[in-house]
């Protein structure tokens, strides 16, 4: 029961939102014959104020569409002070140790 879910999704997320969506599947088949049908589908998730997604696993209907909007609107709702890691670590010249003239170098490297 998507009631349940939802009610567990609350009670155990340390995040005070939770990014949801509502997918249906077997998009493909005649509406007759689903055990949801859209219009159910639709309005349980305006119920809880989510977004609706009816896909096909067999026609690839919709599938990459409801990954990318739900990690869209997880991008968005995170804060723009959290940076990506970057991509290379820049080191100080202090950092650096220093070769002394008494030091003598391999023959390999001059």
């Amino acid at each position: 029961d998507i009631s349940n879910w939802i009610s567990s999704i609350e009670q155990n997320s340390s995040d005070t939102i939770v990014n949801k969506i509502l997918v249906g599947n077997k998009a493909d088949m005649d509406e007759s014959t689903r055990v949801v049908p859209f219009t159910k589908g639709q309005a349980l998730a305006n119920e809880y104020g989510i977004k609706f997604f009816e896909t096909s696993a067999k026609t690839n209907r919709n599938v990459e569409e409801a990954f990318v909007t739900i990690a869209r609107d997880i991008k968005q709702r995170l804060p723009d002070n959290i940076k990506p890691m970057p991509t290379r670590i820049i080191i100080n010249e202090q950092d650096k140790p220093t070769e002394t003239h008494d030091e003598q170098k391999s023959a390999c490297c001059g």
